[in-house]
């Protein structure tokens, strides 16, 4: 049985539990950290409750949030559950479009935004959306009431006995939060979550981190379920919580923090990888050759205790004081406890690096439907192990279906897609079980494999069946591929669209002297497009013929989240690469 069953319920844990905790959370802006205490965190989240009470908002009315992270958020999500509202977080880099219809579809009447950008957006729509009645700003932007206008509303009418009867209504079956889908499969679909759903999910992975651990760093967005109910957990257990100032501040602002936990995604993790190595380049004689032992030691090492030797072990100690105490020190990581990785499976190379020199990597697995939880490594035994998301969550049964789909049942899965009980029904089965479109297998400890996506498994000309999922995993351990993407439906055979890794391959043409300017023309090149085609010959060696990019072509532009090719959590978009390079895949059959 659970002993806090409210979303809400989590401040109170928090300031009775942890009052010795001097930060509950805390953001930099401008260079500076704006810290708010627990009590002062549950203080404005009540002030908050009574403004909203005040402007009218009722039980289960939805006030949309769409903003970065920052502890503003935090607190209008408390308070809107204590009223008996529903929040729906909204990323704040989607296009008008997807503002007008996520806002109209869930029948948001109030909204809080932050940034000129999305004010911008929402008022180029807001006259089609005839159910907003109010609309906040986090800052002054002359134009709108802000949130610390709406601080002070609350401080000018304390309704505290209608907001304790608020809350004492709140049941943990209600509906908590509406979060919306990314939209890969056409329109965004609205997951509802209850309080049960995510306070489950709290329990079942709060023995994970260690005791002593105490601060958690956050940049992963916290309107993506998967960074929220981390950021949960780490109320709950009494964590401060640091938010990046942005995505391009990350490395300086954990020199700040020195945090003992955090969550990451595979690219980024990748991205502190390369330029570990690539600083390690940089040095010179003896000391660059103890960088390269270090690193490549490092790379071999065993997730599991029982399977390092004791000669590993103590050449792991010899490199830990010459090398990764060091590089541990240089990005403010001197006592870690656990990176949580998601979203994405992570390559073993990488894993093995960061478990290596003190940074151990826990690997999640789950979907927004699923609260966002199905499997996540433990401290248990056999609860971790390299290619394995970890064993299935306590009370969340799982089975593999006839065609390999993994499929899940129990207190994880949705309310169900709001206003659209059809699509509810095409993902969820009428004994319970949740479909979540994943290929994978469980073997006899308990720990789930996921092996690809149901759908992008293609069939070649010749009748084979190829997961073009393994293949770009494999492929992307190359220091010169970024990312890839892997075709073939019906075609003799596969070929992939390659984006390099521009940041290896500058400073490899710098090495080779060719010259360049950018990008566009370094794909060009003949020895850039033969250093790529031995790094596929390389990895091909891992298929069987069939499987193998058989050709492939390089592409310059950028993928991120704001062109739309990658999610917010860095996964690629496949039908966004397949429109955009349609020509260019066409070519490559012909």
């Amino acid at each position: 049985m659970l002993e806090e069953t409210r979303i809400f319920d989590i401040l109170t844990v928090y300031t009775e539990k942890w009052p010795e905790q001097k930060v509950a959370l805390a953001k930099k802006e401008d260079g500076k950290w704006r810290k708010y205490s627990p009590a002062e965190y549950q203080d404005t989240a009540r002030k908050v409750a009574y403004a909203l009470i005040e402007l009218g908002i009722q039980p289960d009315d939805k006030v949309a949030i769409i903003s970065g992270n920052r502890p503003e958020w935090n607190i209008l999500d408390m308070a809107i559950t204590m009223v008996g509202g529903i929040d729906v977080p909204i990323y704040p880099t989607i296009s008008k479009e997807d503002y007008r219809y996520i806002l109209n579809n869930c029948d948001a009447k109030m909204v809080i935004l932050e940034g000129l950008s999305v004010m911008n957006k929402v008022e180029e729509v807001r006259t089609e959306i005839p159910g907003l009645q109010i609309l906040y700003t986090f800052q002054d932007r002359k134009k709108y009431p802000f949130f610390a206008q709406l601080v002070e509303l609350g401080e000018q009418h304390p309704h505290e006995e209608e907001l304790k009867q608020r809350m004492d209504a709140v049941k943990p079956e209600k509906c908590a939060t509406i979060v919306y889908t990314s939209g890969t499969t056409g329109e965004p679909k609205g997951v509802m979550l209850s309080h049960s759903n995510i306070m489950h999910q709290i329990y079942g992975i709060k023995d994970t981190p260690a005791p002593w651990s105490k601060t958690a760093f956050s940049y992963l967005p916290i309107c993506h379920a998967y960074e929220r109910l981390l950021v949960y957990m780490y109320q709950y257990l009494g964590m401060s919580v640091y938010y990046a100032e942005n995505i391009g501040t990350i490395g300086f602002d954990m020199k700040d923090v020195h945090p003992t936990m955090m969550t990451a995604v595979p690219r980024v993790l990748e991205k502190f990888y390369e330029k570990i190595v690539m600083a390690g380049d940089k040095q010179k004689g003896i000391k660059k050759k103890i960088f390269k032992w270090a690193v490549n030691l490092a790379e071999q090492y065993k997730i599991e205790n029982d399977k390092r030797s004791g000669w590993y072990n103590f050449k792991l100690k010899i490199a830990d004081k010459l090398v990764f105490k060091t590089i541990r020190a240089n990005i403010g990581a001197e006592h870690f406890d656990i990176v949580v990785s998601g979203a994405a499976s992570i390559s073993q190379k990488i894993a093995s690096f960061f478990s290596a020199i003190k940074m151990p990597v826990y690997e999640g697995y789950g979907m927004t439907e699923t609260s966002p939880v199905i499997a996540v490594s433990n401290n248990l035994p056999h609860g971790r192990e390299v290619g394995s998301v970890g064993q299935a969550l306590p009370g969340v049964e799982i089975k593999i279906a006839e065609n390999g789909e993994l499929c899940c049942r129990g207190h994880n899965v949705m309310m169900g897609y709001y206003k659209n009980p059809e699509l509810t029904k095409e993902i969820i089965d009428e004994e319970g079980w949740l479909h979540t479109g994943d290929l994978g297998h469980v073997n006899e400890f308990g720990q789930v494999f996921i092996t690809g996506r149901l759908k992008s498994l293609f069939k070649t000309s010749m009748g084979k069946y190829i997961n073009p999922q393994i293949l770009e995993d494999k492929f992307t351990e190359s220091n010169y591929i970024e990312n890839i993407v892997v075709f073939g439906e019906g075609q003799k055979y596969a070929a992939a669209i390659i984006r390099p890794d521009f940041t290896y391959l500058k400073d490899w043409c710098k090495e080779q002297q060719i010259e360049f300017t950018t990008p566009a023309e370094i794909i060009t090149k003949k020895e850039v497009k033969d250093l790529i085609g031995s790094e596929v010959q390389k990895y091909n060696a891992n298929f069987g013929d069939y499987e193998q990019v058989k050709r492939f072509e390089l592409v310059a532009d950028e993928w991120t989240s704001g062109n739309d090719i990658l999610t917010p959590t860095l996964k690629v978009r496949r039908k966004k690469v397949a429109q955009k390079y349609k020509t260019l895949i066409d070519s490559m059959f012909n």
